[in-house]
């Protein structure tokens, strides 16, 4: 019950100005935040290139009010295009991308969020990489949706993100499972109300499940955004009644949670991607880390108590 609670918490100001100033709090942050430059982050794709892991990258930050915030939002992702070409890591790492970053919220937003998405997208298959669009809450996906459908017209590698808890995913998912198509299924980070989306875990994961078979079964290329143990074995037994290979679905996990099973599932052949958290905005990202594990959340409060 502590989820919606904290998710509520992610949108007050209050609530970011105490939890910023807690001691505790950066100890905290840095389990899930790899950096707050690219020549921080740079080290920790390094890292995982090493140990046959490959990332996404998400410049954090999701509050723009102003059209040039907007556009330093896609600067910042463009400096990172920079640098991955600088390094030869194109192929190791893609990113991931939100568009009320790039100004999907404001007044003519969908039109300014394509606007600045599309260099990022362009640069990245440049270098040999892609761009996934990350999927928000509710009211944003049909923009979202749209401007996935018209990137792809020209670089039809960019993928999107469903969040299995909504009611209108398994529709989507029909009509995204198609040839060329990369989608990344997760259960879902946001605070929806119970007209548009399951409120049970129990419902969540089934629904997860009907989805994930709808992607294995389809010509596209899933990814599956989940920790579950019980999932990810799920996952392995559709992939393989789809008569998948290794190379046909990867998994992807987060940044500083269960980074062992990062690494078994990457000896075991299977394409293992890091979705990889930088930047100085962290609050709204590290607030849902939060709500989805209560154990983050224990972890958390004992930090800033030692730290107190």
């Amino acid at each position: 019950m502590l989820g919606p609670v904290i998710l509520a918490a992610s949108r007050s100001d209050r609530m970011r100005r105490f939890i910023s100033a807690a001691p505790g709090t950066k100890q905290v942050v840095d389990r899930f935040i790899a950096g707050e430059t690219v020549d921080q982050v740079v080290p920790v794709i390094e890292d995982a290139a090493d140990k046959g892991l490959e990332v996404t990258l998400d410049v954090v930050g999701e509050d723009i009010t102003t059209p040039e915030q907007a556009a330093a939002a896609r600067d910042a992702y463009l400096e990172l295009v920079g640098r991955l070409k600088d390094l030869g890591l194109g192929t190791k790492a893609e990113m991931s991308i939100k568009l009320s970053m790039f100004g999907q919220s404001l007044d003519g937003g969908h039109e300014l969020a394509l606007a600045n998405v599309r260099p990022v997208v362009e640069a990245a298959a440049a270098i040999g990489t892609t761009v996934t669009l990350d999927a928000e809450d509710h009211t944003t996906l049909d923009s979202m949706f749209a401007i996935h459908e018209e990137l792809r017209k020209d670089f039809p590698q960019t993928g999107c993100v469903i969040q299995a808890y909504l009611f209108r995913t398994e529709d989507d998912a029909r009509r995204l499972a198609a040839a060329g198509s990369r989608v990344r299924i997760v259960k879902g980070a946001y605070k929806e109300p119970a007209s548009v989306a399951y409120q049970d875990k129990a419902e969540i994961d089934k629904a997860y499940v009907r989805i994930l078979k709808t992607l294995m079964d389809g010509e596209g290329y899933p990814m599956i955004g989940s920790h579950d143990p019980r999932l990810i074995a799920i996952a392995q037994e559709l992939a393989r009644k789809a008569g998948r290979k290794l190379d046909e679905y990867e998994f992807q996990m987060l940044y500083g949670i269960r980074s062992d099973e990062h690494l078994r599932l990457a000896a075991e052949g299977h394409r293992m991607r890091v979705y990889t958290a930088y930047g100085t905005d962290w609050y709204g990202y590290f607030m849902r880390r939060l709500a989805e594990k209560p154990a983050n959340l224990l972890f958390f409060g004992r930090s800033i108590l030692t730290k107190g």
